[in-house]
């Protein structure tokens, strides 16, 4: 199973631990990572997210996040038909950096699109991929029972 991870997954134990959503979605996070590392989970990147995460001002979380990134096994690079369905994708009310992931997304053949933004949850209308945030991809892989115990 391929997932993408969007910048705000990434960066997501760096926001503050105190709110319980935030700190649910970085343990479901963690989870994920111990997924991917087990080889449970396929992860998939793009060269968006290289670009996005290379203008994060705080050296620390782009060093995370380059890290987390080293364990993807298959790279998205931009191209025309990605520019393109990312222009179809922020007609429906997506910002075009959200809109550029999402349609790297589907580019990689992705079957899941894991972000802690409300707002692409919402928005995305593509049919190739689901769109979840990591506490409900976990959840929902669990109740499925897809693999062993710990992982999808």
């Amino acid at each position: 199973m391929r997932v993408y991870l969007d910048t705000s997954v990434y960066n997501r134990p760096f926001d503050d631990q105190a709110q319980l959503r935030i700190w649910f979605e970085t343990l479901a996070f963690s989870l994920l990572l111990q997924w991917i590392e087990e080889g449970s989970l396929d992860l998939a990147i793009s060269s968006v997210l290289r670009f996005e995460n290379s203008r994060n001002p705080f050296p620390w979380r782009r060093q995370w996040v380059t890290r987390c990134c080293s364990l993807a096994t298959y790279v998205q690079k931009t191209n025309k038909a990605l520019q393109d369905r990312a222009r179809e994708l922020e007609k429906e009310g997506l910002k075009p950096i959200d809109a550029l992931h999402l349609a790297s997304a589907e580019g990689a053949s992705c079957d899941y699109f894991i972000t802690c933004d409300d707002r692409i949850v919402k928005h995305y209308t593509g049919r190739s991929m689901q769109v979840m945030a990591p506490l409900d991809f976990v959840l929902k892989t669990q109740e499925r029972g897809d693999g062993h115990e710990n992982s999808p």
